[in-house]
């Protein structure tokens, strides 16, 4: 890594500097007109802040809207449709040890066609969940991905997210999980290690080792860190809502009994360096709604 390389890198993870110096511009767009989250919005934003993940549901924080119930038929609908295609990739997830997360099968492929009129975008879109994030980034943020997971029940060995990580694409990373059916301990629930966040109080890193070039952790390791008792368990039923950051350790997906099957999206700031994780038409139309326009933006 070159001087210039670290000195951008040191700058990235510097909050001052990631937000008012690669981000001042949407920093600025968000002091000047922003909504502060209220009611539920508030209080995940205060967990968020506090632990790094928040809890809810569509009941509680999105009680008016109908997306929820689209989104359903919808993910229902490409259920149906990959039928073959999903007992196919059962037996990849319990035989193929070695292949890159097998264990899940994206049913919108690994590079959504990014659509502001889709009810995928429609749902991460709304006012409630747009606000949460922006709020904690304290910056106009951006849609980076969604798509819908089905997490397939296996016997293999625990390996890439199904380990303990953090994802590094920014400083600040939200990500949302909606569960389509109940989640309890044998379907692989979301666990996160509390204030392991870039807000969080806790700065030291596990022992590591090293996973496909990725750093990753067992059990074992995270415990001196975060005692098990403090893990947060996303357990959940259909509806409920999981925000996490995931720049915080955490690991999900270790599914033993039961299928897992979710809605996910990803916000990050403008200036994140990950690649592009859509596959985004030349020409998309924008709503009139400058955060969200904000949102559907790319560079």
């Amino acid at each position: 890594m070159s001087l210039r390389q670290k000195i951008a890198y040191a700058g990235r993870h510097f909050t001052p500097t990631w937000k008012y110096g690669f981000n001042l511009k949407s920093t600025m767009a968000y002091l000047r007109d922003h909504t502060e989250p209220a009611g539920e919005a508030a209080r995940i934003l205060s967990e968020l802040n506090q632990n790094g993940i928040a809890i809810s549901s569509v009941d509680k924080l999105l009680p008016n809207s109908s997306l929820f119930a689209e989104l359903c038929n919808q993910v229902e609908q490409l259920e149906q449709s990959f039928g073959p295609r999903l007992e196919e990739a059962r037996l990849a997830a319990n035989h193929d040890t070695e292949s890159l997360k097998t264990f899940i099968f994206k049913l919108l492929g690994e590079t959504p066609i990014l659509d502001p009129e889709s009810v995928y975008a429609r749902f991460a879109l709304q006012p409630e969940i747009l606000q949460i994030a922006n709020a904690y980034f304290g910056m106009l943020t951006q849609l980076r991905y969604y798509n819908v997971w089905h997490t397939l029940a296996s016997q293999s060995r625990a390996r890439e997210s199904q380990l303990w990580h953090r994802d590094r694409e920014d400083h600040l990373i939200l990500k949302l999980f909606v569960y389509f059916d109940d989640v309890d301990e044998g379907a692989g629930p979301f666990t996160y290690a509390p204030g392991t966040h870039r807000k969080g109080p806790i700065k030291q890193e596990p022992q590591t080792f090293t996973e496909k070039g990725v750093q990753r952790w067992n059990d074992e390791q995270m415990i001196p860190l975060v005692p098990e008792s403090k893990w947060i368990k996303a357990l959940g039923k259909k509806g409920d809502i999981v925000f996490a950051d995931t720049r915080g350790c955490h690991k999900g997906g270790l599914a033993r009994s039961k299928d897992r099957l979710l809605y996910t999206c990803l916000f990050t700031s403008p200036t994140s360096q990950v690649a592009e994780l859509f596959n985004r038409p030349q020409h998309i139309p924008l709503p009139s709604d400058k955060a969200q326009a904000f949102a559907l933006t790319r560079g």
